[in-house]
């Protein structure tokens, strides 16, 4: 139909991977603190945004402003390895946090 095109497309998210936050290093060159983790299931992305859960709870939502493996930046950490993640505007990690990493997917509406 012709109409489908004007719709907008809903907002979908789409979970990716889970990190376990194992520890924090504070870090002044670049300003803020890096949670060192280890993914326990699915990757996490460079353009990912993360939900931070403390005790059960949604403390709130963030972008990565890094990632890195070792002392590369990388785009990807999958299931099992260790790496370190700067989140945007947040440095209050602690250890045992949880890091739930989601992208947001376009979906075509139809009329049906």
């Amino acid at each position: 139909m012709a109409l489908e095109g004007l719709l907008k497309p809903e907002l979908q998210q789409v979970s990716t991977g889970r990190a376990l936050v194992l520890r924090t290093f504070f870090i002044s060159r670049v300003g803020g603190t890096i949670a060192g983790c280890r993914v326990l299931n699915g990757a996490i992305e460079r353009s990912n945004r993360v939900r931070v859960i403390r005790d059960h709870r949604v403390l709130n939502e963030y972008g990565i402003g890094s990632l890195k493996r070792e002392k590369d930046d990388v785009k990807e950490v999958r299931e099992g390895f260790e790496c370190g993640i700067r989140l945007e505007n947040f440095n209050d990690v602690k250890e045992g946090d949880l890091f739930e990493a989601y992208r947001i997917e376009e979906v075509k509406r139809t009329l049906s």
